[in-house]
């Protein structure tokens, strides 16, 4: 049997998760950052634009979920050097529209570190008020982070 891998410090855990995060082809859609300063926290970054309007002029809840996931899942992936994390349940709350502007979604981790985690993540739009916020939760998946292209090239 193969020993393990050797598990990156955290400065390159962290590097790596954030090019994971820019490698997935939905993020190509969405004018959006990821910053990951310290375990258990994750910052993303993205502007609202028409593009991601639904039918009366707001930002659709299909980008509120999708930021709030984000942020709480790569917060969680933070604790986790081996394994690609798997969304099991997210509850997510959307609370003031927002038709345009950067919002940030930060996630920090609560609790969990074996099998499952939990994370929370909270969007808040320029002016400072929080449009949404949700609570997710997180399997360690069979899928080795190391095999991920995304994770493993060292180009940014």
């Amino acid at each position: 049997m193969k020993p393990p891998e050797p598990s990156p410090g955290p400065a390159a855990h962290f590097r790596a998760l954030e090019r994971l995060y820019r490698s997935a082809p939905i993020n190509s859609a969405f004018a959006s950052e990821i910053a990951i300063e310290a375990e258990g926290r994750a910052r993303i970054t993205f502007d609202v634009t028409e593009d991601v309007y639904h039918a009366a002029g707001a930002a659709h809840g299909t980008i509120y979920f999708k930021m709030l996931d984000d942020a709480a899942f790569y917060a969680a992936n933070t604790l986790v050097t081996d394994r690609f994390l798997l969304t099991t349940a997210f509850n997510a709350h959307f609370t003031k529209p927002v038709r345009s502007g950067r919002v940030t979604a930060d996630g920090v981790w609560i609790s969990g570190r074996r099998r499952v985690l939990v994370a929370e993540s909270r969007l808040v739009d320029e002016e400072g008020d929080e449009i949404g916020r949700g609570t997710g939760t997180f399997m360690r998946s069979r899928i080795a982070l190391s095999g991920l292209d995304g994770y493993a090239n060292d180009r940014p």
